[in-house]
């Protein structure tokens, strides 16, 4: 994390995703692993879900927004970037951080995937059990 030359640096993570992000002043530019948002997040979903802190923010146009995120799937990533976008807003601009807190989103979701267990058949599901 960190303020060098106005450009902002924040990492964002979910589930098994990363986004690394750089925020500077701009024209609203978004680009994910060097492709237009539109076109690396298909679901309108979770264009709108990485896009939030900026409209709580009504900062929507002003940051151009270049992201690296590699690791999970679609929503685990989508769910990253807007970690990293929120980090990275804070950072920029510190009076921003209570509505982006208040709103949840500085916060890192803890939730993952729970872990298959030995002698069964996934993480609480267990192998049918037959008396005879």
């Amino acid at each position: 994390m960190g303020l060098q030359d106005n450009v902002v640096y924040a990492t964002g993570k979910r589930k098994m995703a990363v986004a690394r992000t750089w925020l500077k002043p701009g024209k609203g530019e978004i680009i994910i692993n060097n492709k237009p948002v539109e076109q690396y997040f298909a679901l309108e979903s979770a264009r709108h879900m990485l896009l939030e802190p900026l409209e709580m923010t009504d900062s929507i146009g002003a940051y151009d927004i270049k992201v690296n995120v590699k690791g999970g799937g679609t929503l685990g990533q989508a769910g990253a970037v807007r970690h990293g976008i929120t980090k990275a807003l804070a950072i920029m601009n510190p009076d921003l951080r209570l509505v982006l807190k208040k709103a949840g989103f500085i916060k890192r979701d803890p939730r993952t995937k729970e872990r298959k267990k030995y002698g069964q058949r996934g993480a609480r599901a267990r192998f049918q059990f037959s008396k005879r």
